[in-house]
């Protein structure tokens, strides 16, 4: 099949690019007795496949196929599957597999299991035009949305809606968002159905991704390093970076929490650090949660309520062969809404 493969590791420099993905033919997948062998159709580019290419979550071996905003149809079956028929079309995200019986996978937290698998990092993902994937955790697309919308409300929407849900606020509060790429603008749409009398503040370096916020609904927007009319509930930081965290910190109000949405942050600025005092920073029960990969009660959930809101995400398509373009743009903050590759 052909596909777009990561070899290596490297730093991404958008002054000085060179394309990270290659466009090669490796043998189609052959799908286990459990598994569904799923011809894509598209593929969701995610940031996450920017921390892969760097190293900041580094696929436990390469050459790998990246990308794991995944839908296409069904094209065979394992003999031990049963939910699906061939032709119908399915959904598979950054949650691969798990063991199913520690815990974690017991108790609804699969998504911090050991054994935890993920699609594009761990195994061959959407980057290409054909898939395997356990029957388990392939995920139902509702017919209201196209291949492309549908791809990224799998991972960018889904884990968006985790974070909302760690926020824990509760409708009325205001509510922060620091970043806005393709989870954010996802947010601000979830949010403001879900929190109809809750404002929303958003913090962007980019004058256009303003623009775009204040365009769905944001009560305000901002730079990073710019402080909201009042002190916030909540806040969630899609950022790679560091900065934004102490910020953040100094915005919440008594008992807020930041919520960081992110795979890994990077190092480049992690001496801001430094500054952190406790008074300032933490002290009046604020706290600090992480998002951890998604479960499929997530995807699954935020499809069902996406659906009927409905949100419709906003994106930009790319033929396969460009994918090292999208991932340029995501690197160089080209970004209004999401990016898809176009598979087939």
């Amino acid at each position: 099949m052909n596909a777009m493969t990561l070899s290596h590791i490297c730093n991404l420099d958008i002054r000085s690019w060179h394309d990270p993905l290659a466009q090669v033919e490796i043998p189609d997948p052959e799908p286990g007795e459990d598994e569904l062998l799923v011809a894509v159709s598209v593929c969701g580019v995610c940031h996450t496949e920017l921390d892969e290419i760097e190293g900041r979550t580094t696929p436990p071996h390469l050459p790998i196929v990246p990308g794991h905003q995944v839908v296409g149809r069904i094209i065979s079956l394992g003999k031990k599957t049963s939910r699906f028929s061939q032709g119908d079309r399915v959904g598979i995200g950054w949650i691969y597999k798990t063991c199913g019986c520690c815990n974690f996978c017991r108790s609804g937290l699969e998504n911090l299991c050991a054994a935890f698998t993920a699609t594009g990092r761990d195994v061959n993902g959407g980057y290409g035009e054909f898939i395997a994937v356990p029957e388990a955790f392939a995920h139902v697309i509702p017919d209201i949305f196209s291949d492309s919308e549908a791809s990224l409300l799998l991972c960018a929407g889904a884990v968006g809606y985790r974070s909302l849900r760690l926020a824990n606020i509760v409708d009325g509060q205001p509510l922060g968002l620091t970043g806005f790429g393709s989870s954010g603008h996802l947010v601000l749409m979830t949010a403001r159905h879900i929190y109809p009398s809750s404002n929303i503040y958003v913090f962007a370096r980019n004058e256009s991704e303003r623009r775009f916020a204040m365009d769905l609904g944001a009560h305000w927007a901002g730079d990073t390093a710019d402080s909201p009319p009042q002190l916030l509930q909540a806040i969630i930081d899609t950022t790679p970076a560091w900065r934004p965290v102490i910020a953040s910190l100094e915005h919440l109000s008594p008992g807020g929490r930041l919520v960081i949405n992110a795979i890994r942050k990077e190092t480049s600025d992690r001496n801001i650090l430094s500054v952190l005092d406790y008074s300032r920073h933490l002290w009046m029960e604020k706290e600090i949660k992480t998002v951890a990969n998604v479960t499929r009660r997530d995807i699954n959930d935020f499809l069902a309520l996406a659906a009927s809101i409905p949100i419709k995400p906003e994106l930009d398509e790319f033929p396969l062969a460009e994918a090292n373009r999208a991932l340029r743009e995501l690197k160089g903050k080209q970004i209004r809404g999401g990016k898809v590759l176009r598979i087939t």
